[in-house]
């Protein structure tokens, strides 16, 4: 479950509902959740860690992702600040540590040479990057090959409105080298929910930034949001746990998705996706109405 917030897109959350949210994901299965040190300059690892350790979760117990902060810096960075990032998420330690995006006064060579440093001083885990396009992917990991360090993921936008990964070969090379693909906003925004297709009205209370997007986009995804919608009712489900159960099945076991949520009946319902199985006629049915999206 991604963990964060971003004025422009999501609103800031209290610390009661940052401590519900993180009680119905663990209530729900899940176990993983996703972070990052721009996401209010370390507030959520804090935010996150005081919760987890509220509901009596332990080391072991979750597995954490944050993410270093690259723009306007240099690979040195990486290591002159991991002692920060693991003392806002102390008492847990890094399981996964990526590069934010590919906007760093660095090489991507210094960058992940500077990751590998870090498995090799066991302040983290493993290694991931997002935003990487496929050839910065591609390059990633064959430094980091050479240093005997995997690289576990590449986190980017994918969902049913937005499958660029299919036709500009992320997928391919993704299976090809063993990386898994996070996809983040993996709703296109709450698009998916399909809550501003029934009431437009709802725009109006979101930050600008997303309402744009949103808008743009709810009449040329109409028909995605009508076959799924019809899928939910004959599973009891909601849309959007059918938009993440196609998202993480169709690619096998190269994808999984990270959803947000703002209030705890968001983690409840992305939990809920993890017990539906759809059909294969039914996914078939989901992948060809969203083709135009690829």
């Amino acid at each position: 479950m991604e963990w964060g917030f971003n004025k422009h897109f999501w609103p800031g959350l209290s610390q009661d509902v940052v401590e519900g949210v993180v009680k119905a994901a663990i209530g729900g299965g899940i176990s993983w959740f996703d972070t990052a040190e721009v996401y209010g300059n370390g507030c959520s690892e804090r935010d996150l860690s005081s919760a987890l350790v509220k509901e009596g979760i332990g080391k072991g117990d979750v597995v954490i992702a944050t993410k270093w902060w690259p723009l306007l810096r240099t690979a040195r960075s990486i290591g002159s600040t991991i002692d920060t990032r693991l003392e806002c998420l102390s008492p847990f330690p890094i399981d996964l540590y990526q590069v934010h995006n590919p906007s760093a006064l660095a090489s991507i060579p210094a960058q992940m040479n500077a990751m590998a440093d870090l498995v090799e001083a066991g302040k983290i885990r493993a290694v991931g990057v997002s935003n990487f396009s496929v050839k910065m992917m591609r390059k990633a990991h064959d430094v980091l090959a050479r240093r005997g360090v995997p690289l576990a993921s590449n986190q980017i936008r994918y969902n049913l409105l937005a499958r660029h990964a299919e036709a500009n070969g992320m997928l391919d090379a993704a299976r090809e080298l063993g990386i898994t693909i996070i996809c983040y906003s993996p709703l296109e925004f709450g698009l998916l929910t399909g809550k501003f297709h029934r009431h437009p009205d709802l725009l109006q209370s979101r930050p600008l930034a997303r309402r744009k997007i949103l808008a743009k986009s709810i009449e040329s995804s109409r028909p995605v949001i009508e076959v799924i919608e019809s899928i939910a009712d004959a599973h009891s489900a909601t849309a959007s746990q059918v938009a993440l159960s196609w998202l993480v099945n169709f690619s096998g076991d190269t994808v999984v998705a990270i959803p947000g949520a703002s209030k705890p009946s968001h983690a409840e319902e992305s939990a809920g996706a993890m017990k539906m199985a759809l059909t294969a006629e039914e996914m078939e049915r989901i992948d060809e109405i969203s083709q135009r999206f690829r």
